[in-house]
């Protein structure tokens, strides 16, 4: 049985840029709201049921190198303030497969950047997290 220890090639797209070459850190939450469904007689509390369906909660965050030359992190990542875009990541560059899905979470909100964060001596990185949007995984 393979295992993934790490990541070494992962694929990451951002407002249809690739930003493969300048991601340090990527985290997929794939979240369904919890709703609950306990009723009178229950001895403990209920959340969920095949038939109850609730709204997702997901997120994405990345770490980037910040790199302010034309089509790169700073020119994708300033103009998405405070409106919605797709993300689409993929453990490796790849095709996509059952060994490597692809994960598109659509109608993503970036909420804030911070298009200075240095140093002296290191180099620049921001973290930013996409809230919202509806995630889907395909394998083929």
């Amino acid at each position: 049985m393979a295992t993934t220890v790490y990541l070494s090639n992962p694929s990451l797209t951002i407002n249809s840029v690739d930003l493969q070459d300048q991601c340090t850190s990527a985290v997929v939450n794939y979240v369904l709201e919890q709703l609950e469904t306990t009723a009178f007689g229950d001895t403990a509390r209920k959340y969920g049921a095949s038939t109850v369906t609730s709204l997702q909660n997901n997120t994405i965050e990345v770490t980037l190198y910040q790199d302010y030359s034309a089509s790169s992190t700073e020119a994708t990542i300033f103009g998405l303030v405070g409106i919605q875009t797709t993300l689409v990541l993929k453990p490796t560059s790849a095709a996509v497969s059952s060994t490597n899905p692809s994960y598109t979470l659509t109608g993503a909100y970036l909420l804030a950047h911070t298009p200075i964060n240095a140093s002296l001596g290191e180099l620049s990185t921001l973290t930013l997290t996409f809230s919202g949007g509806a995630l889907t995984k395909a394998t083929s």
